[in-house]
């Protein structure tokens, strides 16, 4: 049951108070209760019209029956059983790490890192976790062998106090103590092959700022700046809202693009924000523009267990739930987005808070101030700031969360960032982080708050840029995220997954409809088998065959091999025996696009997990597709992978040497056409 449950009524001014009979489930609830003399006119909130397309339930913190059909689009992943999972992105937001990728393979290699300048160059003032990662990332690599090359923008265009690129470098060179030497131009092979790049441990090239081309994400640009790149590096995260060529372009001109140790670290944070780790969990809300937020309001509504707003979008829930506010302060066209989100937080039986009281300031007299309650504000005053008997509310609720997230400023009409109000709030929160609360703090005002209360970066996770998080709770795709390659998001349990979990495993990539792998699998029982397709629905067909089939030795995964390959293959218990992949499709193999199947973290993950003389399988109905694979398995094999000793007097295979043929190849032998196949051995390691 979970520890804060409220049924969504209206009494004291701007408290949607719980009913009196979850105090005997629930009596930590008691310290929720503010005191009002108001407590007769309690009563359901009554909204204007019905939305008869909004269909809630509160079942395990859940949508479900979901489809939120005016807001599908706006923040609720659906599911093909109509269910919303809200721990779960549509977006993947699961890639490769540089933790996760083979430090071997770092070494000779040129690295282009994209950090955010900002985290080093105020590492002294309050930056100083979100720099100390991004070097960590610099040192990791350079340690490793690699060949480093730094981009990032500071300043802004056309202003003289701009740091020049060598002042940059300097203060980069001391933070790392090692040669870091500026060049004046983007990269260009001549430049990385150049005698000044051979003498520098690394090398930071000109300020993006300059180039308009990166806002542009230009894609001659891009190429340049990537050119002699063989891995892409991004520790920006806070740029992932934005489409850049130096975050997003660039990634396309190189084999690997991984996120380093403080993007990972912020991708992470990130994502807990939407999980129900700890409860009661609480929102506390501030700003403004509540129709542009909507769709994020939403999805908090749909895993927080109340709501707390403390800026001008307080006054738009007001009005949605019947109370009069001034017009002035209102967004007329998002009446109906903060209805659903009322409706919503009806459903679920949760917390929507707005100040009981607040500080207020004459118009005509900037010196004369008043505090009035929301719910009857005058002509004449201007809400500036949170009231005390609403600050003390607010204590109430947060003295017993055990998660809390604070997004936007305490903001109201004409008022400054560094109101009263949020000092306090900073103070709470301090008291609950040292009782062992979960914070996190989103926004340059909030951030600075929570640090001026003394609350230490560890005792809390901080987002400066709070549009990354915003875009993130909108179900928007982040383009800095969606850029690197996709890491496998779930652990797989091999002993449930096949009957015997130590059997040599046979792998084909793009499976399709599994024929393939299902066939193998009845001649095979001591041999297990694993298709790996990118198509979700030949996925769930081929794993319903399967249980029909009663098969214990063959399974079926949805992802996209060429970048996940590695995560998965390598967790299982037993060899890897055999590696296929059959005609792949050739339009994903013509050269220079980005998706084609057989690329080089592929084939490199294949030949590092394939246990000595196993073997890779090769066929397509075109010729072309086949030379193609076999020189990308020649070429990056690097004399661990040669044709196999059985076939070299053949170009082509003749016959399939399994006896059972994919469904593609089936067809192609129907109509006619010759297939071109080969088999390769691995070696050795190096």
């Amino acid at each position: 049951m979970s520890p804060l449950k409220f049924q969504s009524m209206i009494g004291a001014p701007g408290l949607l108070l719980p009913p009196s009979f979850l105090y005997q489930r629930h009596p930590s609830l008691y310290s929720f209760i503010p005191y009002t003399e108001h407590s007769h006119l309690l009563h359901n909130i009554q909204l204007p019209y019905y939305y008869s397309n909004l269909k809630y339930s509160c079942t395990n913190s859940q949508l479900s029956n979901g489809h939120l059909q005016k807001s599908i689009g706006k923040c609720h992943a659906q599911h093909e059983d109509n269910k919303c999972d809200t721990s779960e992105s549509r977006f993947v937001l699961d890639v490769q790490t540089l933790k996760s990728f083979p430090v071997e393979k770092l070494d000779g290699e040129f690295v282009m890192l994209r950090f955010d300048s900002i985290t080093l160059l105020e590492l002294l003032n309050i930056h100083n976790a979100f720099g100390n990662g991004t070097l960590s990332t610099i040192r990791y690599l350079y340690n490793a062998g690699a060949k480093v090359s730094l981009v990032s923008n500071w300043g802004r265009s056309g202003d003289p106090t701009v740091l020049s690129v060598e002042a940059v470098a300097g203060h980069l060179s001391s933070l790392l103590q090692l040669n870091v030497v500026a060049a004046k131009t983007v990269p260009c092979y001549m430049e990385i092959k150049s005698e000044k790049f051979q003498k520098a441990d690394i090398l930071l090239f000109e300020n993006l700022t300059l180039f308009r081309e990166e806002l542009a994400n230009c894609g001659v640009f891009s190429e340049k700046l990537a050119s002699g790149a063989s891995i892409f590096v991004n520790d920006a995260f806070f740029l992932s809202h934005k489409i850049l060529a130096s975050t997003v372009g660039v990634a396309r001109f190189c084999y690997a693009r991984l996120a380093g140790f403080h993007f990972e670290d912020q991708l992470l944070q990130l994502k807990q924000i939407r999980e129900i780790t700890m409860q009661p969990y609480l929102a506390i809300i501030g700003g403004g523009k509540f129709l542009e937020k909507a769709a994020a309001l939403l999805r908090l509504a749909s895993v927080c267990d109340g709501l707390i707003f403390v800026g001008m979008l307080a006054f738009q829930v007001m009005h949605a739930s019947g109370i009069s506010v001034p017009s002035c302060f209102l967004e007329h066209d998002a009446f109906g987005e903060a209805a659903d989100l009322i409706e919503l937080a009806n459903s679920r039986k949760i917390l929507i808070y707005f100040p009981t009281d607040l500080w207020c300031v004459n118009d005509n007299n900037s010196e004369l101030f008043e505090i009035f309650s929301s719910k009857r504000l005058l002509p004449g005053w201007t809400p500036i700031d949170l009231g005390p008997m609403a600050l003390k509310e607010i204590n109430n609720f947060l003295s017993v969360c055990k998660k809390v997230l604070w997004i936007g400023p305490v903001k109201f009409a004409s008022s400054a960032n560094g109101a009263v109000g949020a000092s306090d709030l900073g103070r709470m929160l301090e008291i609950i982080c040292k009782n062992g609360c979960d914070l996190t703090v989103v926004g340059n005002a909030a951030c600075q708050t929570v640090l001026e209360a003394k609350i230490s970066v560890s005792q809390c996770k901080m987002f400066e840029n709070a549009s990354v998080v915003w875009d993130f709770l909108k179900g928007k795709a982040l383009p800095g995220v969606a850029a690197l390659d996709r890491a496998y998001p779930y652990e797989i349990d091999w002993a449930t997954t096949y009957e015997n979990p130590t059997q040599p495993l046979v792998v084909d990539i793009g499976s399709g409809n599994g024929l393939f792998p299902l066939k193998m699998a009845e001649k095979r029982n001591d041999l297990n088998f694993l298709g790996l397709e990118i198509n979700n629905k030949l996925v769930m067909h081929c794993n319903d065959v399967m249980l029909n089939c009663n098969r214990k030795n063959v399974h079926f995964i949805s992802t996209n091999a060429t970048s996940t390959f590695r995560s998965i293959v390598s967790t299982y218990p037993g060899e890897l025996f055999l590696v296929s992949i059959q005609c792949p499709n050739p339009d994903f193999n013509r050269e220079g696009h980005r998706w084609r199947m057989v690329q080089r973290a592929l084939v490199e993950a294949i030949i590092d997990l394939l246990a000595v003389d196993a073997k890779v399988f090769l066929q397509s109905d075109i010729e072309a597709v086949s030379i193609r694979m076999k020189e990308q398995f020649i070429k990056y094999g690097k004399g661990r992978i040669v044709k196999d000793e059985d076939d070299e007097d053949k170009i082509w295979l003749p016959e399939n040497p399994f006896g059972v043929r994919s469904d593609w190849e089936q067809h192609a032998v129907d109509r006619g056409d010759f297939m071109y196949r080969m088999m390769l051995r691995k070696v050795g390691n190096p």
